[in-house]
């Protein structure tokens, strides 16, 4: 059974820094391309960050673009997610996914993080 637990979330100051962790189970994570959603209430869910199963190229969102970076470790099936400099509106549940060829999205519960004076 795939399984993503994500952990790393909670409460930061503006400005702050968190770093997410992604652990995956259950499926070959090498051959997956894995990405880092978010989703705030009552807004659509976003693409946060994207990296190709080999780690060579990764994709951002513009707004978080210099501040956030998602890096993968394959020996440990563990996907990153860095967030430095955090604004408010980088407030949200973060989801972690993996895609597969030929397979629907998987995604793990969520973390939240808010950023709060």
């Amino acid at each position: 059974q795939v399984q993503l637990a994500e952990s790393g979330g909670g409460l930061v100051q503006p400005g702050g820094s968190l770093r997410l962790s992604c652990a995956a189970s259950g499926f070959t994570f090498s051959w997956a391309a894995m990405s880092w959603y978010r989703q705030a209430p009552g807004k659509e869910r976003e693409l946060v960050a994207a990296i190709t199963s080999n780690g060579q190229s990764t994709d951002y969102a513009d707004s978080v673009k210099g501040r956030f970076a998602i890096s993968r470790d394959n020996a440990k099936n563990t996907v990153y997610l860095q967030m430095n400099n955090l604004k408010p509106e980088d407030t949200a549940i973060y989801y972690c996914c993996a895609r597969r060829w030929g397979r629907v999205d998987d995604w793990g519960q969520g973390t939240q993080v808010t950023v709060s004076s």
